[in-house]
Order: structure tokens, then sequence, then C-alpha cells
């Protein structure tokens, strides 16, 4: 289960994506990876490895394993589940967002704190 914090927050139309590309967005102070599947499926995660520290999930490879979506990391290639964020390769995992699409504008609404340094000034 997830549990939402805060508001939901408009990111982009839905047009604007590619399947099987992600896109970089900080929405509230969160950074967030968005991704819509080629299925139409809409995803949406914590954009930092955390296993480099680099806000890159957004630019990594979307693919499959054993049926379940998932993005591997530009840096070392760990795979991430894009449903509930679980590493398949490692002992750490990201954070999964709310994200649907209303009237063609892709909506995300973060989940839990946002990380510290990111979105403040």
């Amino acid at each position: 289960m997830t549990l939402l914090v805060g508001a939901e927050h408009a990111v982009c139309a839905l047009t604007d994506l590619s399947a099987g590309r992600g896109v970089a967005a900080l929405v509230d102070g969160h950074a967030i990876a968005v991704f819509l599947l080629p299925d139409g499926t809409l995803h949406a995660v914590d954009n930092v490895d955390p296993c480099s520290g680099a806000g890159v999930l957004s630019r990594g490879v979307v693919g499959e394993a054993d049926g379940v979506s998932t993005v591997a990391s530009p840096m070392f290639k760990q795979r991430f589940d894009l449903r509930t964020g679980a590493c398949l390769d490692a002992d750490v995992a990201i954070a999964v967002h709310g994200i649907r699409c209303v009237d063609g504008i892709v909506r995300v609404q973060p989940t839990g704190p946002r990380r510290p340094g990111i979105g403040t000034a």
C-alpha cells in the first residue's frame, strides 16, 4: 500500500511522454521519474538511484523481468520494479509515487518525505 502525502500536481501532457522512456520532474521537492510504458501504463518513482546517489533513473532502460516492468539504472544497472520500487539486484528500494492521467494531463502525488537538499533553497 502506498501512503499518499501532499497534493497532486500536474506534471505534463500525456502527449509529451514517449512510450518506453522516462522524464524527470521536480514535484513539491521530490525528484521523480515518470514513465509511460508501451502498454499505456504510467509509473512514477524516485529519480535518485539509491546505489549511486545520482538523479538518473528517468534516463534508465525500461524493460521487463519475469513479467514485472522495470527500470535499470544507467549508473550500475540495478533494476527496480516500477510497481513496488523494490530493487531486483540489491537490498535497496525506491519510493513509488501516485500517478494518473486526467483529461490528458499526467498528475503525480508524491509519497513520503522529500530527500534532503532536493528542491530547497
